[in-house]
């Protein structure tokens, strides 16, 4: 085998899906962003195929879907950029997020060719928003439908979206709007619904319902960590993403504490089993030194692999079965780990970095980072395989 190595258990996927329902009544718009949060973009998708859409970021993984055979609902939480993308969400029916003001006047200005006469020869849309450039494309005959708009609110997040106070502006705006098709969907998004004290999300929940109450439009709110401790926020859509993958969107709850198994194994082996005497220091810069004489095992994985550069000496590893630890800095190509505790340790035996018995969510605390990040950041030397 291949070291170092990703792998990939859809079946556990399908169980965190699964774990979603238990939770909610709601429709599961099902994140696979980010090459599905590095777990593979297409072969997780076909694996969720029960949940009612999937979202992502941006306007490429859209058409790697659709591309790959993807008949799903598909989100884009940027929405499109310029004209040229509209008329591809057009073409590829693509819901698209609007959080701007430049895509309300990019949607107003989008003309159909004419019903029965010749089609319209160019179409002319000033992008000013974006480039000050205007943005010229031929509108084909054939692309006549409507677009289904999500209509972000910024409740709090100060990120993307229309301030409550903007709301009815804007929604107006797109009823009006001859090439979107009614009714919308309305969402916002937390920024501190991982807090399970924090009373910021029921004030902007409050808030959220306040604006959307007169109008019988869908709503999404709810993210992992709303799915999972908070069934206040009257979702029609939830959207799920780390639960998705087998780790928790809290600090100090486990996944485990919610039935949730890990979807990514990472995987490598020991290259090397070296012996060292009382005093010896291990790597770079010689931060730690053996406190007494000890094998010390070498392993194929670095930040070369994607292993957080930072994650610390303790940092724990499993060999067989059994936990070690990180001991030094973390190389581009190797870590070296303390193997007092391992019986009979031999070279080639599998390191299992994170994944099934050693959550990712122990491994990124170490690290001071978190489990998205870990999943994302793989590079291109890690062999994946999906089971």
């Amino acid at each position: 085998m291949n070291y170092p190595l990703a792998q990939i258990n859809l079946s556990a996927l399908q169980h965190n899906l699964a774990i979603v329902r238990q939770h909610t009544a709601a429709k599961i718009l099902a994140m696979v962003k980010a090459n599905a949060y590095g777990h593979g973009l297409i072969a997780v998708a076909k694996a969720l195929q029960s949940a009612e859409g999937l979202g992502v970021a941006r306007l490429e993984e859209a058409l790697a879907l659709r591309e790959a055979g993807i008949k799903q609902k598909i989100v884009v939480m940027t929405g499109f950029l310029n004209a040229e993308e509209l008329e591809s969400f057009i073409k590829h029916d693509l819901d698209a997020v609007v959080h701007s003001e430049f895509q309300l006047e990019l949607l107003e200005k989008y003309r159909h060719p004419r019903e029965g006469g010749d089609p319209v020869d160019v179409g002319l849309f000033d992008c000013f928003a974006i480039s000050r450039k205007p943005t010229y494309f031929p509108l084909a005959r054939e692309r006549r439908g409507k677009i289904k708009i999500w209509l972000k609110l910024d409740c709090g997040m100060h990120r993307l979206g229309f301030l409550p106070a903007e709301a009815e502006s804007a929604y107006q705006r797109l009823m009006q709007c001859e090439l979107v098709q009614k009714p919308l969907t309305f969402l916002t998004h937390f920024p501190n619904a991982d807090a399970k004290e924090d009373t910021l999300t029921q004030e902007q929940t409050q808030q959220f319902l306040q604006v959307v109450k007169f109008w019988e439009d869908e709503k999404s709110l709810s993210n992992s960590a709303c799915i999972l401790v908070n069934r206040a926020t009257q979702d029609n859509w939830v959207r799920p993403g780390i639960m998705l993958y087998g780790a928790s969107p809290f600090a100090h709850l486990s996944a485990q504490q919610f039935n949730l198994k890990p979807v990514m194994t990472l995987r490598s082996q020991l290259i090397a089993i070296r012996h060292f005497k009382k005093g010896s220091a291990i790597g770079y810069g010689g931060h730690w030194v053996c406190p007494e004489d000890m094998p010390v095992g070498v392993v194929a994985i670095g930040y070369g692999d994607g292993y957080p550069r930072h994650a610390k000496s303790g940092t724990p590893v499993l060999i067989n079965g059994q936990q070690a630890s990180l001991i030094g800095r973390v190389s581009m190509d190797t870590i070296s780990i303390d193997l007092r505790s391992i019986e009979n340790p031999a070279v080639d035996d599998e390191v299992i970095l994170w994944g099934e018995g050693l959550s990712a969510d122990v491994v990124a605390a170490h690290a001071e980072t978190i489990s998205y990040e870990l999943f994302c950041r793989l590079t291109g030397r890690v062999k994946f395989q999906h089971i």
